[in-house]
């Protein structure tokens, strides 16, 4: 007897044209264009995860050189003497201190400056 894939292949179709749900044109009504489109969509989602973390990175490392500003110490210097205290804060926890608690990341730049004053003037 023969198998027929009738309700499987509709099956199968249907969650495709529904992944594809919102593309424009003939990319959400036909299957074959939707199920390129949508593994065109996974490709793009793929690579997206990561380009976020790399760009959350830059932002902190930004808000954090706008925060250093006033107190005349450069980025990288700001976190040589921070690993040369072992001081273990992330540049995600800075850049929120930074922008939200200006007060207590001026301390951390005052407790290091003095540092850094003995260090780059020795």
């Amino acid at each position: 007897m023969r198998v027929k894939t009738g309700t499987v292949q509709h099956r199968r179709h249907q969650k495709i044209l529904k992944m594809a749900k919102g593309y424009r044109m003939a990319k959400h009504r036909r299957y074959k264009v939707a199920k390129e489109n949508v593994l065109h969509a996974g490709e793009y989602a793929f690579a997206g995860r990561k380009l976020r973390k790399r760009d959350f990175r830059k932002l902190w490392i930004i808000r954090i050189k706008a925060a250093l500003s006033p107190f005349n110490l450069k980025y990288s210097q700001f976190i040589n003497l921070l690993t040369k205290n072992k001081i273990k804060l992330n540049r995600k926890v800075l850049a929120d201190l930074a922008l939200t608690e200006p007060d207590t990341f001026s301390k951390i730049v005052k407790s290091i400056s003095t540092v850094a004053f003995v260090f780059f003037f020795k």
